[in-house]
This record gives C-alpha cells, sequence and structure tokens, in this order.
C-alpha cells in the first residue's frame, strides 16, 4: 500500500537526488503503479540520458527546439498555445497535451497513431513543421557525432557508436517520460486517503454534478481505487466541426486517397488543418471515428490552457459551457452528425457549472502547481 508519505510527483530530478534512491516504479496517491514495458526496464542512467534527449534542442532545423519547448516543465508539460509552434516559427494544427501521466495512456497522440511512448517520440524531430529534420538518419548522426552521446549510449544500452539506433533514442525518452507522473491532488485525498476535508464545499458539490447530471464519469472516469481520468477512448464531442461542416465527405475522400498513395499520417495531420480534423479516422479509416479525438485525462487541467485538440476552449468555464450546450459553443450552432453518444445539452445551472470548475481544480497535484510560474495563454 502507498502511504501519504510516498505519494508525490515524481521527475528526474528528485528521483535522482531522493537519498540516492531509485523511484522509477513509485506510483502517487490515486494512481495505479506505471506500465513498464518488458523490452523497456526502467534504469536511473536510461531515465537520465532521456532528460538529457528530452531538452536537447540540436533535435531540429533551427537548432531551437526540443520536447521540451511544446512540454515544458514550467508550463505543467505543455505550452499554453492553442496550437503548438516549431522550428522556424511554424505552426502546426493540434493543441500540445501534457506529457504528465501520459505513461498511462494506451495510445498517443489526440488520434492515437502511435502504440506508446517509444513510437509517439521518434516523430517530432522529423516532422516538417516540428523538428523539420530531413529524415531518421540524420537525426541519429547527430549523436554518433558527439563524443558524449557516444560515451552515454554505450553505459545505458551497451553499443558502439554506429550501432546507435533512433530505437535506442526512443526507449530513452520514454523512460524519462514514465517518470512523469502526478497524482495527490485533494481529490486523491478526499476521495481515496479518508480526508473528508481535502476539498472545498463547491468541490465536492461539483463532484456529485461530474458524476450525476454532468455524466463526464463516463468518459473521464474514476475507479474504485484509483482515477486516470480517461477512458483512452475516443470520442466525437462536436469540437472543430464548423471549420468542415458541408465538407466532411470530401475532405475524408481526398484523405484516403492521398493515404493510400504513401502519404504520411504524422505530416498530414499537422500540417494541414482539414486533414487534422478527421481526428481518429484518420488512423481507422472507421468512418463513425470522424472528429474523433482521445479522451485526455482531466488531472491537473487547470493548469494546461487551452482546451481540446484545436486549444479552441480557453478557460475551464468556456469548456464547461461547450459541454452543456451539447458540444457546441452556442446553443444556435450546428451540430456535428457524427457526435458520440450522449453528447447532449446537459442543462447545468450557474451554480452547479461554477461547482464543476471548483472539482476540476481539485485535481491539481501540488507537486506540479509548485513548478508552473504561468497559465496564460500564449497567442
Amino acid at each position: 500500500m502507498i502511504t501519504l508519505n510516498t505519494c508525490r510527483i515524481i521527475t528526474l530530478g528528485m528521483a535522482i537526488a531522493a537519498a540516492g534512491t531509485s523511484l522509477v516504479n513509485a506510483a502517487p496517491l490515486g494512481l495505479p503503479a506505471v506500465p513498464i514495458p518488458a523490452d523497456n526496464p526502467q534504469s536511473d542512467a536510461k531515465i537520465a540520458l532521456g532528460d538529457r534527449l528530452y531538452h536537447e534542442e540540436r533535435f531540429s532545423a533551427d537548432g531551437k527546439v526540443s520536447c521540451a519547448t511544446c512540454h515544458a516543465e514550467e508550463k505543467a508539460f505543455t505550452d499554453h498555445r492553442a496550437v503548438s509552434k516549431g522550428h522556424n516559427g511554424l505552426l502546426g494544427t493540434r493543441n500540445a497535451p501534457t506529457v504528465i501521466n501520459a505513461a498511462y495512456m494506451e495510445t498517443q497522440f489526440w488520434d492515437g497513431r502511435e502504440p506508446d511512448l517509444e513510437g509517439q517520440s521518434k516523430q517530432p524531430p522529423i516532422n516538417p513543421v516540428e523538428g523539420g529534420l530531413p529524415d531518421h538518419v540524420a537525426f541519429v548522426n547527430i549523436f554518433r557525432n558527439d563524443a558524449s552521446y557516444v560515451k552515454t549510449f554505450k553505459q545505458v544500452f551497451g553499443v558502439d557508436k554506429k550501432e546507435i539506433t533512433i530505437d535506442h533514442f526512443a526507449k530513452a525518452i520514454a523512460s524519462f517520460e514514465r517518470t512523469i507522473i502526478a497524482g495527490d491532488s485533494p481529490f486523491d485525498h478526499y476521495q481515496f486517503g479518508g480526508d473528508k476535508s481535502a476539498m472545498s464545499e463547491a468541490a465536492v458539490r461539483g463532484l456529485a454534478v461530474y458524476v450525476g447530471q454532468g455524466r463526464c464519469v463516463s468518459c473521464h472516469i474514476i475507479e474504485q481505487n484509483q482515477a486516470l481520468f480517461t477512458d483512452n477512448r475516443f470520442h466525437n464531442i462536436g469540437v472543430g466541426f464548423k471549420n468542415i461542416q458541408g465538407r466532411v465527405g470530401e475532405i475524408a475522400k481526398d484523405f484516403l486517397k492521398a493515404k493510400n498513395k504513401g502519404v504520411d499520417v504524422d505530416v498530414t495531420v499537422l500540417s494541414d488543418p482539414d486533414a487534422s480534423e478527421l481526428g481518429r479516422f484518420a488512423v481507422s479509416e472507421d468512418i463513425n471515428k470522424i472528429g474523433a479525438f482521445k479522451t485526455p485525462s482531466l488531472r491537473n487541467i487547470e493548469l494546461t490552457p487551452p482546451y481540446m485538440h484545436d486549444g479552441s476552449q480557453k478557460t475551464l468555464a468556456d469548456m464547461v459551457n461547450f459541454y452543456n450546450n451539447g458540444g457546441r459553443v452556442n446553443p444556435d450552432d450546428p451540430l456535428s452528425p457524427f457526435l458520440s453518444g450522449g453528447i447532449r445539452p446537459l442543462n447545468l445551472s450557474d451554480q452547479q457549472k461554477k461547482d464543476l470548475v471548483a472539482f476540476l481544480k481539485a485535481l491539481t497535484s501540488p507537486s506540479i502547481a509548485a513548478k508552473v510560474t504561468s497559465t496564460k495563454i500564449i497567442d
């Protein structure tokens, strides 16, 4: 059993500094043990390498973009932009999801196009609007031509200079990201720690709305002994529909033609605003998944604005209103014909909406909040 004294967010610096004790597999209150793949076991040396790679700006065309550019610790491992900015100021089409607790996600990216953190890490450096490097060969040559990296890869993976591959990079990055976990929120102490004074009265009322009339718990799941606040599934909740209204069939058809000719899905969805709105369909080609995006965790959501896959909702109140209107900004906006079941007006009162926001703020981990310097949205 995990005690309150061992419940904390784990980052590399804490793990290595904590009296020389490895904390790579510890889990904070409210979360299960971090799943670790059999072919990529954790070690402090590998995590340290991953931390270094995560902050390495040379892995971009202009030498200014690293993983931390879009997933910065001081911004709760996001960038507070509606859509992320890559090399030479190029803008993508998607909001940068937080890395916090990404270790628990069954797929990565908003559309789940990669199955794990290892696969996810390989894409940004060679995406034209992110890192902008031409290919993985050029990418790996950066390691092979750096004596310090050559030495470290040898120590961690037992490989010589010419044996270093993109997979070694991916395993190190993923190992580091699996230490970026956070629970131990007021909600966790209230729900799982038995401290009924841990949440405010408004947050307690908000929890009742969350599991009741708001029906948030249907997708952002709370279990008996833990809460990931996601079902790891894909849903069309109406976000972005106005951008492709009346053109959905044409956009989907053109995308499939291009995909069948070998177009890179990762490149297309981050560079083509129309294709971006296809969501999970771009991966699965299932017409029922048009406009469906992965359910994000709600943990630390207070610290990660703006919201949704396109960053279209700036505040928690905006987001609650969107759901209250049944998947649209305004009650008279058109509804997407592809809406997931259950997306309909909630008829929440103004007080219920305020209480729901209060509950969402109770999902903030103190250790994360202590490191966040600003939550101001960057235009």
